[in-house]
C-alpha cells in the first residue's frame, strides 16, 4: 500500500473519531487531492536531444501532464544560456491541462527571448495555438498536432470552452 493512502486512511480514521464522518470524507478527499496533485507534478519529465531534422537545433521532449502542479518547476528547467541558438520544445507526449500551464511555456519563451534564442513550440493542440498570446508565433504547424481542449473558462451555460479572456 502507498505510504500516501496509508496517511489518508489514518487521517481519516482520526477525524471521525474526533469530529464526525462527513467531516472525514471531506478531509480525505482533499488530502487525496494535494497527494494526486503532487504525484502528477512529479511525473513530467524533460529529455534533451539533438534535432535530427534542423542542424543545431536541440530539441526537448517533453512527457507527463504540465498544469499547475508542475508548471513552476517545468520553468526552473530551461536555462538558455546554456542552449543552443535553436531550440524545439515537442510536446507529443504532454498534454497542456490548464491556464497555469500556458503560463508555464509564456514564461519559457521569454526567458529564450530574452536571451536572444530562437524557441520553437512541436505538438500542441490548435486550442494552444488559440490561447497562447506571446508564444503564439512560436508554433511549428504539424500535421500529427494532438486534439484535446485546455481548461479555462468553462461556460457551464453553454457546455462548451471561452476564449480564454
Amino acid at each position: 500500500m502507498p505510504k500516501s493512502d496509508a496517511l489518508v486512511i489514518l487521517l481519516v480514521t482520526a477525524v471521525t473519531v474526533a469530529e464526525d464522518l462527513a467531516t472525514a470524507v471531506v478531509v480525505g478527499v482533499l488530502v487525496s487531492a494535494v497527494v494526486y496533485a503532487w504525484n502528477a507534478a512529479s511525473r513530467i519529465q524533460i529529455v534533451a536531444r539533438q534535432s535530427e531534422s534542423e542542424d543545431g537545433a536541440l530539441v526537448y521532449e517533453i512527457a507527463g501532464p504540465l498544469f499547475f502542479g508542475s508548471a513552476t518547476s517545468f520553468v526552473e528547467r530551461f536555462h538558455p544560456e546554456n542552449d543552443p541558438d535553436v531550440v524545439i520544445l515537442d510536446f507529443m507526449d504532454s498534454r497542456v491541462v490548464d491556464h497555469s500551464a500556458l503560463q508555464a511555456i509564456e514564461d519559457v519563451a521569454a526567458k529564450y527571448q530574452e536571451a536572444g534564442k530562437r524557441l520553437r513550440l512541436r505538438h500542441l493542440t490548435q486550442d494552444c495555438h488559440r490561447l497562447l498570446t506571446n508564444a503564439g508565433q512560436l508554433m511549428i504547424d504539424m500535421d500529427d498536432d494532438p486534439d484535446y481542449r485546455v481548461a479555462v473558462d468553462y461556460d457551464v451555460n453553454v457546455g462548451q470552452m471561452g476564449s480564454g479572456h
